[in-house]
């Protein structure tokens, strides 16, 4: 599975983490270990620059994905087929002030929009309550597990 993160900020980013978080992510989700996947940092201007050109909306945001080949979880005896899963783009300035209204870390809301973004390049959506209740439960659960098996 080939993952990579490039941090195009100035924050301190522990992308190892990122980069297991997604093959974590990935793996239970029975993607094909040949799929690659690419998480991208910036900073709020070319968020905001990436927002507007692709969902039309001002300012930064704290993720966008960028879905390539369309793959789709597989199961354990059908993996997905392997691709170009696409591209994560993360926010940490937005992430950070997102974080301290939450109440925790910049880092564990980096691993949350991580989780999210994959999610969203894997088919999941949250436009309605339904999808919503899924997608984020899915989420929480693939943190756990993650953090779980981490700290």
């Amino acid at each position: 599975m080939s993952v990579e993160v490039a941090n195009e900020t100035t924050h301190a980013v522990d992308e190892r983490e990122l980069s297991g978080l997604a093959r974590h992510v990935l793996d239970a989700l029975h993607v094909h270990p040949q799929a690659e996947l690419s998480v991208l940092l910036v900073d709020e201007a070319a968020m905001s620059a990436l927002h507007e050109q692709h969902m039309g909306e001002e300012g930064p945001t704290d993720v966008l994905s960028f879905p390539m080949d369309e793959l789709r979880p597989g199961s354990e005896d059908a993996p997905s087929p392997p691709g170009l899963l696409g591209d994560v783009v993360l926010c940490p300035e937005v992430a950070a002030r997102q974080a301290r209204a939450a109440g925790h870390s910049t880092a564990d809301e980096l691993l949350l929009l991580t989780t999210h973004g994959v999610l969203h390049l894997l088919g999941y959506d949250h436009a309605e309550p339904e999808e919503e209740r899924r997608m984020f439960s899915l989420q929480r659960q693939l943190l756990l597990e993650f953090l779980g098996e981490r700290r």
